[in-house]
């Protein structure tokens, strides 16, 4: 079932809002999400910056993994966050799509596929986050 909304719907001054992250599916073990490639994502010779990866894929595995654990009382921080680039993407949308391949009691871990608007592979991502208590 698609849940879509904008990541910074909690606050529109987060790094994900400025970004234009929006999360169109979240489940257990499954998330998807996209953004624009605009020139706030772009490095200054045009394509999506590296950085933008990282950060939809911390924030998609960040927000599923909250959503999974808020019950218990607790959170997701990112922990470790490794992309590698494959093919630059100068315009129309970024597409991500997020699986869980861990979930433990204290952490997860996430791959996260990024593809252009053809469906091309461009960026990979493993997100691991720790799962603490939320801060009182």
């Amino acid at each position: 079932m698609a849940d879509t909304h904008d990541l910074g719907e909690r606050s529109t001054q987060t790094l994900d809002a400025a970004l234009g992250f929006e999360i169109t599916e979240m489940g257990e073990e499954l998330a998807r999400g996209r953004f624009e490639v605009t020139d706030v994502v772009r490095q200054p010779f045009g394509p999506v910056h590296g950085g933008a990866y990282a950060a939809m894929a911390e924030a998609l595995a960040s927000a599923t993994t909250t959503r999974a654990v808020e019950p218990e009382g607790n959170i997701a921080f990112g922990q470790s966050n490794h992309t590698s680039f494959l093919r630059p993407v100068t315009r129309g949308t970024v597409h991500a799509e997020a699986r869980c391949r861990h979930r433990g009691r204290t952490s997860s871990v996430w791959e996260v596929e990024f593809t252009d608007d053809e469906g091309r592979l461009c960026a990979l991502s493993r997100v691991t986050l720790a799962v603490r208590p939320r801060p009182r």
